[in-house]
């Protein structure tokens, strides 16, 4: 079993339910209200975790609308790097206004830091945990600056072929870690999930796994919790009809909510592996079948499949005993609707 990770107090790991995990993103669509409503709106919907992304287009990227910098389809089609991150980066100043409202919500928050200056302001602001994203996951000097930190690390593993996230996982150290199974297809369409993945990840390295999901709706997270995931990540936006760079792919709050139940459910359904009475069936055994007196019998006639029957209720012998009864006489009269018991058989032989 892989260690328990601790943020911000809370444990993450196979013995607990999942930790859930809200991404903000570029959802805010550069209105600080806005993104201090996302904060307050992803505690009431039953996030763990509000998580940013801690950039600026500068760090990202060149100004260029050369081959590369202009993405050719998606979501984003047409629109160059640059453009794309000015639009959907957080300002740095508003990172601590969003700290202090989800800190005094009892809301854990952190960030992704795409580069060391991120990593540096992050810190100032005592983040919990660091988050690095599947295309800085081969930015294998970022993850080593966060991990010098001493904090947790949730690494994910979008585009990544298994030697790539062995470096990372070297890259991380002694650093706390888990890593977010992930498909960086925005959206990413079901058959893509490969679910499995997530229980050899965590057996392959040691360490809590999860999955950072970037699917319509919310039946692949639950699907991942029934699997083992110990932490989910969705993006997460007031409202789709409004817009936002990542909205076509986030939950509004409600639905949010409704996953977050259903993934928590899914972890209690788990359990363990367990066989025999559990406390929902308590008093279900006396309405299984068993051998009842179906027809009156007197004192010493013989016993036939016409007197004794396995029926409902439980009271009686169980059914596999009726073939050694069949034949056996009767030690008194028996009665139609008496539960069949030993003492009732006279001694063999009689």
């Amino acid at each position: 079993m892989p260690r328990d990770v601790i943020i911000n107090g809370r444990p993450i790991g196979p013995g607990h339910p999942p930790y859930l995990i809200a991404e903000m993103s570029g959802n805010h669509q550069g209105d600080l209200n806005r993104a201090l409503a996302l904060v307050d709106a992803a505690k009431e919907a039953g996030a763990d975790a509000v998580k940013l992304q801690t950039y600026t287009a500068d760090t990202l990227t060149i100004d260029h609308d050369g081959p590369g910098f202009l993405l050719e389809g998606g979501l984003w089609k047409g629109r160059t790097l640059h453009d794309l991150y000015r639009e959907a980066h957080t300002p740095w100043e508003w990172h601590g206004p969003l700290f202090e409202r989800a800190r005094a919500i009892g809301l854990t928050i952190f960030s992704s830091p795409f580069d060391d200056t991120a990593v540096d302001l992050l810190e100032r602001l005592d983040v919990p945990a660091f988050k690095i994203a599947s295309f800085e996951m081969n930015d294998l000097p970022l993850i080593r600056r966060a991990a010098r930190s001493g904090k947790p690390l949730i690494i994910s593993t979008g585009l990544a072929t298994l030697g790539e996230i062995g470096e990372a996982v070297e890259a991380a150290g002694d650093a706390p870690l888990v890593l977010l199974h992930c498909v960086s297809g925005y959206p990413t369409p079901p058959e893509d999930c490969n679910l499995r993945t997530i229980p050899h990840l965590a057996q392959a390295f040691g360490v809590a796994a999860g999955l950072s999901d970037h699917t319509h709706g919310a039946a692949v997270p639950v699907a991942a919790a029934a699997l083992g995931a110990v932490v989910i990540e969705k993006h997460f936006t007031l409202s789709r009809a409004e817009g936002g760079v990542d909205s076509a792919f986030s939950l509004e709050p409600a639905e949010f909510m409704a996953m977050a139940d259903s993934v928590r459910t899914a972890w209690a359904a788990l359990g363990r592996v367990h066989y025999g009475v559990k406390p929902s069936e308590a008093g279900g055994r006396d309405y299984r079948r068993s051998l009842y007196v179906t027809a009156d019998v007197a004192a010493g006639e013989a016993l036939s499949a016409a007197s004794i029957r396995s029926i409902r209720p439980g009271f009686g012998l169980e059914p596999k005993h009726l073939p050694a009864v069949l034949g056996r006489r009767a030690a008194r009269a028996l009665t139609r609707g008496e539960p069949l018991r030993w003492d009732m058989l006279a001694p063999e032989g009689e």
